[in-house]
């Protein structure tokens, strides 16, 4: 297998708290996926080195091989497939897919912007699994209180009103409105996975991405709604 740098990206791994990157015998590198781990001094090992002589179990304990009702919390701690982590790493697949079937229902500027909100939802999934900070970035170029603002008083910036989904409003619609629904389910998956024993979260920075993803899939709504190709407010581009 030939990796690009998209695809090293995607299968970083930690190991004993460093990122790394595991190598099978026979795949390569593309030289900007080489470059790219350099930069990051990412450490390439041999996919041999990926299995652990036994793994950690997160109640106490060891387990020399993964009993099947069991799966990874990551390289080295297993946990049962209840894990509230696994059920939102669970949600979060289910928003991928769901991401992807609405931008096929899309068209034009509104696939691009849900490309983004896909880029989101894998650096989400990213950082839990490397239990890395996710940083806070503009989402479809707008920040946090701009999506908040715009979707709170979607008539002041794009002429329509909050509005209930119906049938009539046709496929796009309701396949963004499905999106939502799962990043909302997502969110709350996050808020039950990374929370203590009393409630306080642990992970605001992935609660706080979901909700945010969440306000802007509405955004894209009211956009379609509209009727009109183009945002009536531009000043979140620039």
């Amino acid at each position: 297998m030939l990796y690009t740098e998209n695809a090293v990206k995607a299968n970083i791994r930690n190991r004993e708290g460093k990122r790394v990157f595991y190598l099978n015998r026979g795949d390569t590198l593309t030289p900007g996926a080489r470059d790219w781990l350099r930069s990051e001094r990412v450490e390439i090992l041999d996919a041999e080195q990926a299995r652990p002589a036994r793994f950690r179990l997160i109640g106490g304990g060891f387990a020399e091989e993964k009993p099947e009702h069991m799966t990874h919390l990551n390289a080295e701690v297993l946990v049962n497939k209840t894990h509230p982590r696994i059920k939102f790493r669970g949600a979060m697949d289910t928003l991928e897919a769901e991401i992807i079937l609405a931008q096929q229902a899309a068209d034009g500027e509104t696939v691009k912007l849900l490309g983004e909100v896909l880029s989101l939802a894998r650096r989400i999934i990213r950082c839990d699994v490397l239990e890395e900070e996710l940083k806070e970035e503009k989402l479809c170029g707008m920040s946090a209180n701009d999506i908040r603002t715009r979707s709170h008083r979607p008539q002041e910036f794009y002429g329509q009103t909050h509005f209930m989904p119906e049938y009539s409003d046709g496929a796009i619609i309701a396949r963004l409105n499905r999106t939502r629904c799962a990043a909302r389910d997502a969110e709350f998956c996050a808020v039950a996975a990374f929370s203590d024993r009393e409630g306080n979260p642990l992970r605001t920075d992935i609660i706080r991405a979901l909700n945010r993803m969440s306000s802007m899939l509405y955004i894209l709504m009211i956009k379609v709604k509209s009727g009109d190709g183009k945002w009536k407010d531009q000043s979140w581009k620039t």
